[in-house]
């Protein structure tokens, strides 16, 4: 099928854009955003507070390995991997329903910028204090009864949309 080696991924161009998980709980869901990092091979994955890292099983149960792929970097706190984003040069990007906060459809990332997109705990979202850091807040449009997605679920639709645009400039 022609794919890469993980060498080879590790090698070759990324697109700018890193994943911060904000004390995700689910194992599962650390280990989907892996595998869809791959997929559009981003930049790598932050994994911040109770945010479990590999290697553990139940991440590689649904990551296939792309744990071993994609960079990941873990802090004990998802301020200091904030404070750390930006010094790094990146535009940081809360997913989250804020008020002001602009529509995914809106968002319209800028060739040769990084972003670090931030998603949140699947019961208390992204941290208050961390929303307030990030320079955008980004939300998803929804249209039935729920007002939340599973965040392995959003973190693919937002990598797609990044990645989509800014391969269509």
């Amino acid at each position: 099928m022609g794919r890469m080696t993980v060498e080879q991924f590790h090698d070759a161009e990324k697109l700018p854009l890193v994943v911060v998980l904000d004390g995700v709980r689910s194992l599962y869901n650390v280990g989907s955003i892996f595998r869809t990092g791959d997929a559009f091979r981003i930049q790598g994955v932050v994994l911040c507070g109770i945010t479990a890292i590999p290697p553990n099983a139940e991440i590689h149960k649904t990551a296939l390995g792309a744990e071993d792929s994609v960079a990941w970097h873990h802090f004990a706190d998802t301020m200091e991997a904030v404070n750390w984003l930006r010094e790094e040069g990146y535009t940081l990007l809360a997913i989250e329903q804020c008020e002001g906060s602009t529509m995914l459809q809106d968002f319209e990332p800028a060739n040769g910028e990084k972003y670090a997109v931030v998603l949140g705990n699947e019961v208390k979202g992204v941290q208050q204090q961390v929303i307030d850091a990030c320079d955008v807040c980004i939300e998803i449009p929804q249209f039935g009864t729920k007002h939340s997605m599973n965040v392995s679920v959003t973190a693919g639709i937002i990598i797609w949309q990044i990645f989509n645009k800014l391969k269509n400039q």
